[in-house]
């Protein structure tokens, strides 16, 4: 067997999203496609939160995407077109957390064809049936019904297909019950296929065609097709019925355009443009995507510019024929791949390349100063609309989820000097482009810190009752005393409490419904609701040693190995079992499991004996304290904890819903090991048992809770978190500094956190990114970022940025200066005040390019830069920025024999590159010296060479270059590089190796 690869983190950009009722509920989710991953996504109405319930891996590349519901159902299917050749439909269950594959009908063959269907899906909106389309000539149509049982059924494919003919785009058109209806973005290539002078091609025509599907024959038919004046990029269906007029939304260049059968006229409206922008103002705007809103009474279309624009759209209608199409600017997000409008209130923005956002809908832009912009409004043809971007005002940014396509460069070191690496990832496009840090492990959210008056040496969380959905006490144990803090508004220390704070404690427990137990050196405190306190005293000068308790049972081990066991009874008294075990070596941890729902006790008892191995010890009355099983260790333990993980929910005979799992033993062991192992939940027997190097101290274990089920937290010198996440086991890191005791924590503001403490200080955490790999931290840049180094010496980042079509900062002010000059002389006598402080108000307006974009130069212009880093802190030393049209494509940091201990960074340029068809005004080669401890960047000199350098390396003291086809090594002179040898090769370009 070879291992190929692992995957360490799995993609994180979307390439489609849909949204529906997929688990049958009224929750409203979101499927995303992640290339060949789906996930789905569920917002939390109430915090904002977009939280994973599943991931599944599909083998295969997922081309396109839709959610359908049949007539008069309540749940959503998904139909899925990828390259294996078949369509597939997929079921959510809720309740085993999987899709499910109800069909799977073959077509053609795998792969990413031309000709074989899977790149378009278009669904009636009624569900009745679905189109997928190949890019050419290919289109199938499957009926969707239901049987007797209520199950989806799926027809035979009927076929619709045009020789000759590109498809661009595929919609269900909202007819409402009559015959389900598709409309295509179609070009027929025949003429200009056959004509070698190239008229044909020129003058081709895009056609929107509308194709039938006959339920009475069972076929499909091309019913109507017309040539459009502008070349459609997409289509948007209005919807149709009783809900309002039907037909299609065609957006083009310039333009949107609305299209229905019968006596309805075209309505076109031009796409607004930004006032005084920067773009080339020959070149054409388009919308990328939308979003469809509808409800009982209205319906509006949210369609974004490439920009990043977002316009409401409205359709006026007079008798159901429209009259006129409104656009309204709303907000200007980062463009996205695909928007989703939720019920509840949210717009979704997931995006390829960048992070994904969640916005909250705060207002529907109805009654604000927005200037509207209507296609009845007069324009000469060619003319548009003009509106001033601005910052957000009807969305509110509720959650993030991050995003780290596209990898440009990739570096991994341990510059921090944390002991594990650090993955130094240059990713993004743009101004949107970020240099993030990765790390091993889950974020934690510090929620408080508070220092405590000295250093304790344990914490516990108690509720007051069983029902109670929050904790009430935290409870702290320092050398000789006891802290009782009550959890309210504030956390404040509390006296009443019935704890006695004169004595360290061991450990703290709720007891039965409402009862409070302390186990302490001296014996054990069983505290009632109505605070009567009851005391057991250990015998003689015995004190107790360790202890576990849970809902109905306590366990004591005293001094020599005793063990003592305690039982709550129906009336809610702890009572002593008779007999005493003694155990043959001392007692140095133990841990009881939680009471299983509807049963009395737990029936295993674990201890951990110095003599390096753990007993399981039977606490069933029937052979009460007697051993089970045993496990001997490699080191003496440290601490244990049982737990149940890994349930699947079941529903019992009444009706009620719990999860069924397996109980795990995890053990931790004095050497820095934790073992995990099966404890068989009817023999007691152990096995299977699995091992992890965790850190350089002991392993101490802590039961805590995590989306609703057990789960452990394993302290070493590094804390992890162990649990159970989309039925899988995660052993994970946590990026955290090191620390010594914890318990769960739930409050109204932090439902599963955990409390913890770190020398004398104590922390509320928080982990809400459960199932990352990594965690990141992001530190924006300018332009897309190609390359880095790192410094050997001061472990600080080289980057180069570089950007095509793009200006750089100096270009971007004379331009901006340049327009502001124009808005002034164009103004008349009595207008050139208010135009002077237009202009002035132009100038000092700075939009972010992260949102707003970066204004478009236009083919063979470059914008680049080179940034020196601290990737510590991530703030940028030294930055210098090349001129205009000059991109650099390499970047290497050299020492040369001839110069001693100075460090030297070269960066290849190319000078007026032109992508295609390919030209280059030639190339240069910058140097620049490593000064002020290798902080700033001191320019040397630049040498000229006749093609791109790509490629720069360090070699035995010298430089190794790769020029066009050449390769050169280069020494350092006093005015430029000096050309010590070079080597002709066959290839075109030679390209960095790392």
């Amino acid at each position: 067997m070879f291992l190929y690869n692992i995957t360490l983190q799995r993609a994180t950009g979307i390439t489609h999203a849909i949204h529906g009722n997929f688990s049958g509920t009224k929750m409203q989710e979101i499927v995303v496609s992640r290339g060949k991953i789906l996930e789905l996504l569920r917002p939390d109405a109430n915090t904002g939160k977009v939280h994973t319930l599943l991931t599944m891996e599909v083998f295969g590349i997922i081309r396109s995407l839709m959610a359908f519901r049949l007539t008069g159902g309540t749940k959503d299917y998904i139909v899925v077109g990828s390259d294996s050749g078949r369509i597939v439909i997929l079921e959510y269950h809720p309740s085993k957390n999987m899709f499910e594959k109800i069909h799977q009908e073959t077509f053609g063959k795998s792969g990413c064809r031309r000709i074989v269907p899977g790149q378009f899906l278009a669904v009636d909106p009624k569900g009745r049936a679905v189109m997928i389309g190949a890019i050419e000539k290919q289109k199938l149509v499957y009926i969707l019904n239901r049987d007797a049982a209520a199950r989806l059924t799926i027809s035979s494919p009927l076929e619709a297909h045009k020789a000759n003919t590109l498809v661009y785009h595929v919609v269900g058109v909202d007819v409402g019950f009559e015959n389900p209806m598709f409309a295509c973005l179609e070009m027929d290539y025949e003429e200009a296929d056959n004509d070698p002078t190239g008229e044909a091609a020129a003058n081709t025509q895009q056609t929107l065609t509308f194709y039938e599907l006959d339920l009475g024959l069972n076929h499909v038919v091309r019913k109507y097709s017309e040539a459009l004046e502008e070349h459609g990029n997409f289509l948007i269906t209005v919807p149709g019925g009783s809900d309002g007029p039907s037909g299609v939304l065609i957006c083009s260049e310039n333009y949107i355009t609305y299209k229905n059968f019968g006596d309805q006229p075209d309505i076109r409206c031009p796409i607004p443009r930004r006032r005084n922008d920067l773009d080339d103002p020959e070149r054409g705007m388009i919308f990328v995507c939308s979003a469809t809103h509808k409800t009982k009474s209205m319906f509006f279309f949210l369609a974004q510019t490439e920009q990043g624009d977002i316009f409401k759209v409205t359709l006026e209608t007079d008798e159901e024929m429209v009259t006129e199409i409104r656009l309204k600017y709303f907000d200007t997000i980062p463009v996205a791949t695909a928007m989703c409008v939720l019920k509840t209130g949210f717009l979704f923005v997931s995006s390829e390349f960048g992070n994904h956002y969640l916005y909250q809908i705060a207002h529907l832009g109805d009654d604000d100063d927005e200037p509207e912009f209507s296609s009845a409004m007069p324009l000469e043809e060619g003319d548009t609309f003009f509106f001033q971007p601005r910052p957000l005002k009807n969305l509110v940014l509720v959650d993030e989820q991050e995003n780290l396509s596209p990898i440009m460069s990739c570096q991994i070191a341990d510059l921090a000097n944390e002991d594990t690496p650090q993955l130094y990832v240059s990713c993004g496009r743009g101004p949107r482009s970020t240099l993030r840090v990765l790390r091993h492990g889950l974020e934690v959210s510090e929620m408080a810190v508070s220092e405590l008056p000295g250093n304790p040496n344990a914490v516990w969380t108690v509720r007051r009752h069983v029902e109670d959905e929050f904790d009430a006490y935290i409870i702290v144990s320092f050398v000789n005393a006891t802290l009782v803090l009550s959890i309210g508004e504030t956390v404040e220390e509390v006296t009443d409490s019935g704890f006695l704070g004169t004595t360290p404690t061991l450990s703290c427990s709720l007891l039965g419904e409402d009862a409070l137990v302390q186990v302490y050196p001296d014996g054990i405190r069983h505290i009632r609701a109505d605070k009567r306190v009851n005391e057991w005293k250990t015998p003689g000068k015995k004190t107790i040693v360790r202890c576990a308790v849970n809902q109905r049972q306590v366990v004591i081990a005293l001094t020599g190995g005793e063990l003592v066991y305690f039982e709550m009874d129906p009336s809610g008294q702890l009572n002593e079992y008779t007999e005493r075990k003694e155990m043959s070596a001392d007692v140095v941890c133990m841990s009881l499991a939680n009471v299983p729902p509807g049963e009395q006790r737990s029936r295993f008892l674990a201890v951990g004996l110095a003599d390096n191995t753990v007993r399981i010890i039977s606490l069933d009355p029937s052979d009460c304290l007697q051993p089970l099983s045993m496990q001997a260790l490699p080191a003496q333990p440290e601490s244990l904890c049982i737990v149940e993980m890994g349930g699947v929910e079941k529903q019992d005979e009444l009706g009620d819903k719990g999860t069924i799992g397996f109980l795990y033993l995890n053990i931790g062991l004095q050497n820095g090991v934790l073992l995990r192992t099966v404890l068989d939940p009817v023999t007691g027997d152990l096995s299977d048992t699995r091992t992890r190097y965790l850190g350089s101290r002991p392993v101490k274990l802590f039961r805590v809770r995590m989306q609703g089920q057990e789960a452990v937290l394993a302290m070493s010198s590094r804390s992890w978190l162990s649990y159970s996440y989309q039925s899988r086991f995660h052993l994970t890191p946590l990026s955290y500094e090191t620390l010594e005791y914890a318990s769960g924590f739930a409050s109204e503001q932090c439902p599963e956190g955990i409390v913890a403490i770190s020398t004398n200080t104590l922390r509320i955490l928080a982990l809400e990114k459960l199932g990352a790999v990594f965690n990141q931290v992001a530190f924006p840049l300018q332009y897309t970022p190609r390359k880095f180094v790192i410094h050997p010496e001061t472990n600080n980042l080289i980057l180069i940025e570089t950007d095509h079509n793009a200006y750089t900062e100096a270009t971007k002010a004379q331009r901006k200066q340049q327009m502001a000059e124009e808005m002034v002389e164009a103004a008349g006598e009595d207008e050139r005040e208010l135009a002077a402080e237009m202009a002035a108000a132009f100038l000092n307006e700075n939009l972010p390019e992260a949102i707003f974009g970066s204004p478009k130069a236009g083919a063979g212009q470059w914008a680049s830069l080179v940034r020196l880093v601290n990737p510590i802190q991530g703030s940028t030393l030294d930055q210098v920025q090349l001129e205009q049209n000059e991109a650099a494509f390499s970047v290497a940091a050299c020492r040369f024999t001839n110069t001693g201990d100075d460090w030297y960074v070269l960066v290849g340029v190319a000078r007026d590159m032109i992508l295609n068809p390919r030209s280059v005004g030639g190339g240069f080669i910058y140097t620049y010296r490593l000064v002020s401890g290798g902080e700033k960047l001191e320019f040397v000199h630049k040498t000229p060479v006749e093609d791109v350098p790509l490629a720069i390396a360090p070699f035995q003291g010298r430089a190794l270059v790769g020029v066009g086809k050449l390769l050169r090594i280069y020494d350092l002179g006093k005015k430029k590089l000096l050309r010590k040898c070079e080597n002709k090769i066959s290839h075109q370009g030679l390209f960095q190796s790392s």
